[in-house]
């Protein structure tokens, strides 16, 4: 079993700045893509940023050249630098990571259990 666990939400001003983490932890072989995700009141659970084992990313629309994702496969924790904050930034942030927790076992895909943002002023 993998589990995840965000940190890092919270409230924040129009324009202002939050970095949040996900570390997994448990049975990992092989650690693949990893991802943030949102799910805003009363909307659908979009993917907002994803990156690779090697690092190549890819960003929703409505953040790019504000949100930044990084990993560390040291410590199996993935980031999200999130810049210049909007109002409709606001949601739960999920992290979900694509583990093969055997040699030669199947991938799965693990969700953490999300972190409030919210951006108000």
């Amino acid at each position: 079993q993998v589990q995840l666990v965000e940190s890092g939400g919270g409230l924040v001003q129009p324009g202002g700045s939050l970095r949040l983490s996900c570390a997994a932890s448990g049975n990992i072989f092989s650690m693949y893509t990893m991802g943030w995700y949102r799910q805003a009141p009363g909307k659908q659970r979009e993917l907002v940023a994803a990156i690779t084992s090697g690092g190549r990313s890819n960003y929703t629309d409505s953040v790019k050249g504000r949100f930044t994702i990084s990993r560390d496969n040291a410590k199996n924790t993935v980031y999200l630098q999130m810049n210049s904050l909007k109002f409709e930034d606001t949601a739960v942030y999920y992290c979900n990571a694509d583990v093969r927790s055997r040699k030669w076992g199947s991938r799965d895909v693990y969700w953490g259990q999300g972190t409030q943002v919210t951006v108000s002023s």
